[in-house]
């Protein structure tokens, strides 16, 4: 199991609290149904960093630090 730093967890739930909105813009895994531009909603930020979503499509994928991309909807 990879850790990340605590600055880093740190800063990823900084950017991303519970609630905030989110798009996908890449996700690294062959075998989910998501696909760029879905949008979800941060439900939180797991020790490992890994940031649980609720999407909007039903999934509840999480999205993986430094593997999946996901932005801010402003």
């Amino acid at each position: 199991m990879k850790t990340i730093p605590k600055e880093t967890l740190a800063m990823l739930r900084e950017k991303y609290p519970t609630g905030t909105r989110v798009e996908l813009v890449h996700m690294d895994d062959p075998y989910t149904s998501l696909t760029t531009g879905d949008k979800g909603t941060v439900r939180f930020i797991d020790d490992m960093g890994t940031i649980h979503i609720s999407w909007d499509c039903g999934s509840s994928l999480g999205a993986v630090y430094r593997v999946d991309i996901i932005t801010k909807i402003i």
